[in-house]
């Protein structure tokens, strides 16, 4: 079958992916921008880039605001360079309620890296997402992993219960708290011990981070040994303290990672949280491509139409909508 539209390797997008896939960063930042405002050649963009994705490793950068966490980003990024590593950052921000883009550019963020062509930064607007991930976060992580960088580094936005969606995106995640977060941290407990990989506490010279660390270190203490069965690795989550502005701690910091990353990888745990991460994504598409369509069949289906409408003026129960929507598009009949 001869390929045509956006998957033909002479339209422009197959032109700009194989531009983006020979190195040619200004292409990249298009294609990400493609992607993130979902243009309809995106199933063609992730297609083409497939067989090149897969290798990076992906750290998750988390806290709430004003954790320091691009600093640490930043410092991160310093050390890694350094080793030769290139570096993709994806910075999460919160979404303008003027524009729906980030409030928060990338000029702003981790200035000493952009004249550096090993670092590529993009920040991204969360549009609504709950987790503090934007919906095409994931994408964009396997753009930068086929452009070829062997660190991915995202920055989320906040942090709480529903900032478990990091860990479907991350390899190992890096939770970043300051001394003042020691009075939110019971309401965040459950959820900061589901995410973090790594704890740092940074600002670390401030009052109270003495008493924070110990709390987490008993925190995380109590979790491991409660819940280390049920674990793919064994690994008890160290508490860390830096001062990023300062580059203190961030040497401790890169060595808890690289351990983590060696335990998972030793354990066979890497492959394995990849391989549902897979299988998690599929899921989701097919719930978002299935649920498109149907809506999309009832916009042009009157009998569809007519159950939506029932369900709006409240006739009818919004179960028996969708077991008689499914047995329509579906050409099944109702349970």
């Amino acid at each position: 079958m001869t390929a045509s539209g956006s998957d033909s390797p002479t339209s422009p997008t197959a032109r700009l992916v194989a531009r983006m896939l020979d190195g040619d960063r200004l292409a990249l930042a298009r294609v990400i921008t493609r992607v993130e405002n979902r243009t309809p050649e995106v199933p063609a963009i992730m297609r083409a880039v497939h067989a090149r994705a897969g290798r990076a490793y992906v750290l998750g950068v988390t806290g709430p605001p004003g954790a320091g966490k691009s600093t640490l980003v930043d410092r991160l990024t310093t050390r890694l360079r350094a080793t030769g590593h290139p570096v993709g950052i994806v910075a999460v921000d919160p979404s303008s309620p003027f524009s729906g883009g980030a409030v928060l550019g990338d000029r702003i963020r981790m200035q000493t890296h952009t004249l550096d062509p090993g670092v590529f930064i993009r920040s991204m607007a969360t549009r609504g997402s709950l987790g503090g991930l934007a919906r095409a976060t994931g994408d964009v992580i396997r753009l930068l992993d086929a452009f070829g960088f062997d660190w991915i580094i995202i920055e989320t936005v906040g942090v709480g219960q529903t900032e478990l969606d990091i860990i479907r995106q991350a390899d190992t995640t890096v939770v970043a708290l300051v001394p003042e977060s020691g009075d939110s941290i019971q309401a965040m407990k459950a959820g900061l011990m589901e995410v973090a990989d790594v704890f740092v506490v940074n600002k670390a010279d401030r009052p109270g981070a003495h008493a924070l660390m110990a709390e987490l270190r008993f925190s995380v203490h109590l979790h491991y040994t409660s819940r280390a069965s049920s674990k793919d690795v064994d690994w008890e989550v160290p508490v860390l303290s830096a001062e990023a502005a300062q580059d203190v701690g961030i040497d401790a910091l890169l060595d808890a990672v690289m351990r983590h990353r060696s335990v998972l990888e030793q354990a066979g745990a890497l492959g394995t949280r990849r391989q549902a991460r897979r299988r998690a994504e599929l899921e989701a598409l097919l719930v978002e491509e299935f649920s498109a369509q149907v809506m999309a069949r009832v916009r042009t289906d009157h009998e569809l139409g007519r159950t939506l409408q029932a369900v709006i003026d409240g006739s009818l129960d919004p179960y028996t909508a969708v077991a008689q929507i499914l047995a329509r598009t579906l050409r099944t009949e109702p349970t």
